[in-house]
């Protein structure tokens, strides 16, 4: 687990001090995220949203079914969460409903994934 808390720092700590450099890092729009119209190119995003949002589901649904935690790996969901929290922001900041939402969701499914994985693991070491 040292390995994984020494990755997420290295991915972690060069992103902020990226951002912090940034001056206007503030979200401007915030109202026209919640505007009831769409556009086209929002409507393009909403689909590709759903395509790169689930593709994570089908190795949850297989370590659920299957009960382990064989085949997850804890690096990439930390990497994939780190990013998406970071889509999320930047989706904030261009005023993006497509990328705010469906990055939303893929932080919610990927936390799913961890916590699927840490609780088979758990199990996994008690039956040893």
């Amino acid at each position: 687990m040292g390995r994984l808390k020494s990755l997420a720092f290295a991915v972690l700590l060069p992103s902020l001090i990226s951002l912090s450099g940034c001056e206007d890092l503030v979200p401007h729009d915030t109202q026209s995220l919640l505007a009831p119209s769409l556009h086209r190119s929002e409507v393009v995003g909403i689909v590709a949203g759903f395509g790169t949002t689930f593709a994570a589901m089908p190795d949850l649904i297989a370590m659920l079914k299957r009960k382990s935690s064989a085949g997850m790996n804890p690096r990439m969901a930390a990497i994939m969460g780190v990013f998406q929290i970071l889509w999320v922001y930047y989706g904030l900041l261009i005023v993006s409903r497509p990328v705010v939402i469906w990055n939303v969701i893929a932080v919610f499914v990927n936390s799913l994934s961890v916590v699927a994985y840490l609780y088979f693991v758990h199990k996994e070491r008690a039956q040893r």
